[in-house]
Formats: structure tokens, sequence, C-alpha cells
């Protein structure tokens, strides 16, 4: 038995809910994206626990040990991240954003695919910012979706790496989050990233929504205080 009382059954049964009318090819894609979902929130469990180790004072080699590894790579796989600071659902934006760019066929993960990942977590602030700004979800997505680059012929295997705007970005998101003194790196954090971020593809469709950089500082401000 599963010690998350998840079974095999129960994952085709949601999938094959999910996409009634789809032949077995597109549920093989499907299927192949969920499971990058669950290997990466698997990942970061795993991450949660490591990082609680270490607090209380194990060792690399302990901590290699109860994972079933050796003490280098323990370290290297749980080193520190630009994501520590993350919340839960900040994390699974980002999760969002990859398979957006796998779906799409993209070896790469832009800053127009970390928008769509917000866009995927409704109860985060960066959806509620947005929509109230743009009157609707929809609205939103058609404008990502025009930006997107063309799908590639065949879908990329392995990791997506971040474009170098979507790193700065990132990088932009906990900087706005030590400005407004908050120790957490929030979804509404990462849209004043992609905006601060100027020759990116998301800040343009930001801007041409009708958001700029010190408004959205703003309004992400007293939304948080809110």
């Amino acid at each position: 038995m599963s010690p998350l009382n998840i079974s095999l059954a129960d994952l085709i049964a949601r999938l094959d809910e999910d996409l009634p009318d789809a032949g077995d090819l597109a549920r093989i894609s499907e299927a192949q994206l969920r499971n990058r979902t669950l290997s990466d929130i698997g990942d970061q469990l795993v991450d949660h626990y490591v990082s609680k180790a270490k607090a209380a004072g194990a060792s690399w080699t302990e901590i290699g040990d109860a994972i079933g590894v050796t003490k280098q790579a323990a370290q290297q796989r749980h080193t520190p991240t630009p994501f520590d600071r993350f919340t839960k659902l900040n994390r699974h934006s980002i999760v969002l954003s990859q398979e957006a760019a796998r779906a799409r066929k993209h070896d790469t993960i832009g800053t127009e695919h970390l928008l769509l990942g917000l866009l995927g977590e409704p109860r985060g602030g960066a959806y509620r910012v947005l929509v109230a700004k743009a009157g609707s979800e929809q609205k939103i997505r058609d404008a990502v979706e025009a930006a997107l680059p063309p799908a590639a012929r065949k879908a990329p295997r392995g990791h997506i790496p971040f474009r170098p705007e979507a790193t700065e970005a990132i990088g932009q998101a906990s900087r706005a989050s030590a400005e407004l003194g908050h120790d957490w790196v929030g979804t509404e954090h990462t849209l004043l990233g992609l905006i601060r971020t100027r020759q990116s593809p998301a800040a343009q469709i930001l801007r041409d929504l009708g958001f700029t950089a010190d408004g959205l500082y703003e309004t992400v401000k007293a939304e948080v205080l809110a």
C-alpha cells in the first residue's frame, strides 16, 4: 500500500476523467507531464525535511545515510537554492511553469512560462492582482500565448533550464521580498520580479496590460497588508 494512499488506479482514473476524448498518444504525453510534477513535488518534500534536519544539527553524512546516498551526493543535491524562501504556492507556480514549457515542447523556461505558472495558482496573491487589473484570467492567457515562441517538433527530455531573463526575474523576486521586509518569497514577489526584468517578454506583456513596476509594487504592498 502506498504511504500516501495514492494508487496507480487512482492516477489512471483521474487522467482518464480529465481527458475523456483524448487518444492513447495524447494520454502518454499527459501522463509524462504528471510524472514530472509528482517527481518535482517529491523532491520538494525531501528538501523540506533535509532543511529541518540541517537546522537541528544533522551532518551531511547522516542525511546521506537517511536518503541512501553518499555525503557528497546529498550535499550537492540539497544545498540551498534560490527557491529556499519560496512559499509552497510559489514553488508550485514554478513547477507549473516547467509544465507549461514542456507541454509546448520548449527546451527552456522563459518569463512567459513563469507568468503562466502564476496564473495556474489561483490561491496566490499574484493571481488576484493580475485578474483584478486585467479583468479576466483568459485575457492574460491570450496575451501570453500570443507572445510564446512556436512549439518545437519534439518534446524536451530531462531537465528544462531557465533562460537568463527567467533566472534574473527569480533573483528580482527575492530582492523585492527583501525590500518589503518579508522573510518569504511569494507569488506576488515573483510577479514583481517579472515586471522588473524590463527586457523580458513577461514584462512587456504586463506593461501592455496596463501594469507599471511602481504601481505593481504599491499594489503588492497593499495586498500583503490587507
